[in-house]
């Protein structure tokens, strides 16, 4: 059964740290954002609970990543970031993402990243790829 994908949306305000000298936020800010909307939308929407993976040693891992910058968010702007479950396949699976500042009626920048889910050894090594769980391939594959 093919259901919705799951999505969630963060909020960002653009703060000093995120800027470059220009007052243009910087390429490694808006991955910093992605990268809690993505987390949130895991441990909210998809079931991956921080604890449990710390315990089980299964964590999600980025493969790719393809940015788009198509226009400038700047210090003080109240940022949207919009990201979704886009894509499911036996071991790897898509997030897409979209981010918004308010008052402006466009969208900013786009993402897509490709991740697996892998188990990491005790000893630092990390291990391969596994198979995702069944449940999300019957519900959004």
């Amino acid at each position: 059964m093919n259901m919705e994908m799951p999505s969630y949306t963060t909020q960002e305000e653009v703060m000093f740290f995120d800027t470059d000298i220009g007052g243009v936020v910087h390429n490694l800010a808006y991955l910093r954002m992605i990268e809690t909307c993505r987390t949130k939308l895991a441990t909210e929407c998809l079931g991956l609970d921080l604890k449990q993976m710390a315990n089980s040693g299964l964590f999600p891992v980025v493969l790719r990543t393809e940015v788009d910058y198509r226009s400038p968010a700047t210090l003080g702007h109240k940022l949207s970031i919009k990201g979704k479950l886009d894509r499911v396949e036996k071991v790897r699976f898509w997030c897409a993402f979209e981010i918004y500042a308010e008052g402006i009626d466009k969208c900013l920048v786009t993402c897509r990243q490709s991740l697996a889910m892998v188990q990491m050894r005790n000893d630092g090594k990390s291990g391969k790829p596994q198979r995702l769980p069944q449940e999300w391939r019957d519900r959004w594959a």
